[in-house]
């Protein structure tokens, strides 16, 4: 089995979010799969086979399979692209948030996603100590999103990860208007296994649907401000839609010899 490795949301390898990307004739056990994903012990691990209604795409962290990954599904696409589906510029994934389109357009991969609707929470003193910060207003929709006053508390937070386990929601982000950017943002997933996750397309169904709104942009530049860094563009449909596209760079085509 080739396993391939796509720095997702860059367009320089070692920056952006890695994705191990598996492309297989049948499906292993679920254990498998699992091992192979605490094995890379990457943000994500994509496994791919192609069924008879067409490509089925699953997830796994290091800790659970997750419904939605925006990254792995970007990684994915290019995987197959430029590899196996040579002569097409689209493809069509099943997976458990639907049936999920990515079409490539010069260098870039736009993906097209659902959004979430977001139920204001009250602020508390809880999330204050989680985050070192207090937030301005925190959302609920597949993730908790809260909202910071400023791009530099974004950047300088330290977040407890045991206190951020007792809040809501799949994935902990915090977002704040950029600078240089429409927004900037970083995703924290205890939850998941992952301290923090470099660069969060599925996140960004929820922030970059949120500052549209705010900004009344139709279309929102993102900045996820990690170690590694990465750049989404976001461009909310108004139908319960969202596109988001990002650049992505190979770094190796390993082969798995153990049994799985």
């Amino acid at each position: 089995m080739k396993q391939y490795i796509v720095d997702a949301f860059t367009k320089k390898p070692f920056s952006g979010n890695p994705a191990a990307v598996c492309v297989m004739d049948a499906w292993p056990a679920e254990e498998a799969m699992m091992k192979l994903a605490m094995e890379n012990n990457l943000s994500e691990t994509a496994f791919i086979v192609k069924e008879e209604e067409g490509y089925r795409l699953r997830w796994f962290t290091p800790g659970a399979e997750v419904t939605l990954c925006g990254h792995a599904t970007l990684a994915s696409a290019f995987v197959l692209l430029r590899f196996y589906e040579t002569g097409s510029n689209v493809v069509e994934f099943n997976t458990l948030s639907g049936r999920l389109t990515v079409r490539r357009k010069g260098d870039f991969y736009e993906m097209d996603f659902p959004t979430y609707d977001l139920k204001e929470l009250p602020v508390t003193a809880e999330m204050e100590r989680a985050f070192g910060f207090r937030p301005v207003r925190a959302l609920l929709g597949l993730d908790l999103i809260f909202v910071f006053e400023s791009e530099e508390q974004v950047r300088r937070m330290t977040p407890d990860q045991q206190l951020l386990t007792a809040l809501e929601g799949r994935i902990q982000n915090a977002t704040a208007r950029g600078k240089d950017t429409d927004c900037v943002s970083r995703s924290f997933c205890p939850k998941l296994s992952i301290p923090e996750d470099p660069v969060c397309g599925s996140a960004h169904c929820q922030i970059a649907d949120y500052w549209s709104k705010e900004l009344g942009k139709s279309e929102i530049c993102a900045y996820q401000a990690s170690s590694r860094g990465g750049y989404l563009r976001c461009r909310p449909q108004g139908n319960g839609r969202i596109t988001i596209s990002g650049e992505a760079a190979l770094v190796a085509i390993t082969e798995i010899i153990a049994a799985l």
